[in-house]
């Protein structure tokens, strides 16, 4: 049975010399998996232009329940995105997010309100330009709600400690290692009130906005099950001057 959903590219694995394997998170089906030919031209139902990272297609897919791998009938572009695939900073974020996507998002059932919020972030991300190096700090920041694992910013106080582990601020110093010292906690719950609209009143250097990253992604390691590392988080931490 067909059936039309949009999907986002998260990866794309060689299969064999006839085919790739394409790990989409979809409207209607969550995280999917397809079989899609490597030929080129009119041959090919998928054309390889539309699979770059966080690519958005409009698709005819068949689809069974007690399959690991699903076809596409037909697919083309539900958003032309240009900045993501020309513009360098634009282009290395969009594979960043991709593959912190594809290490996190797991279910095999529709959740619109995640699926949304992927949808707006990635024609965002090709539409804006100010504030552009904060961008993937919001995103995870934001994401976080739609995973369920949103850090409280209410219980902070002045000269208190961010619990990684627990996800709170905390007056005293907590009894295990996964915690903030005070000046890195005041930088993070000051982060916490950053959105797409106001990210580019946030300044920071490079090396602030690395040591944000990898605050962000221990906390997503603490609260996300078998959370791998990642291979292009190397380059986000060096990209933005």
């Amino acid at each position: 049975m067909l059936h039309k959903t949009k999907g986002i590219v998260l990866h794309v694995l060689p299969y064999n010399e006839k085919y790739m394997i394409i790990n989409m998170y979809t409207e209607f089906f969550g995280r999917s998996s397809y079989l899609v030919s490597n030929t080129h031209g009119k041959r090919s139902k998928v054309s390889r232009a539309l699979l770059q990272p966080l690519s958005i297609l409009e698709m005819e897919v068949e689809h069974h329940n007690n399959r690991d791998i699903q076809r596409i009938k037909e697919a083309k572009t539900a958003c032309t995105c240009i900045q993501l695939q020309y513009n360098p900073y634009k282009n290395a974020t969009a594979l960043f997010l991709s593959e912190v996507l594809y290490r996190i998002i797991q279910e095999r059932e529709a959740n619109r309100p995640l699926f949304d919020y992927l949808y707006h972030s990635i024609q965002r991300l090709d539409i804006t330009d100010e504030g552009i190096g904060n961008f993937h700090l919001t995103f995870l920041l934001q994401l976080s709600t739609y995973l369920g694992i949103r850090p409280n910013g209410r219980s902070f106080k002045s000269g208190c400690f961010f619990d990684l582990l627990n996800g709170t601020f905390t007056e005293g110093m907590p009894e295990h290692s996964h915690y903030l010292n005070k000046e890195d906690s005041i930088v993070f719950e000051r982060l916490l009130r950053i959105n797409f609209e106001n990210m580019a009143l946030y300044s920071f250097s490079r090396q602030e906005r690395a040591r944000i990253l990898r605050h962000i992604i221990q906390y997503y390691k603490l609260h996300l099950s078998d959370f791998p590392e990642i291979k292009s988080l190397t380059v986000m931490q060096n990209l933005f001057d």
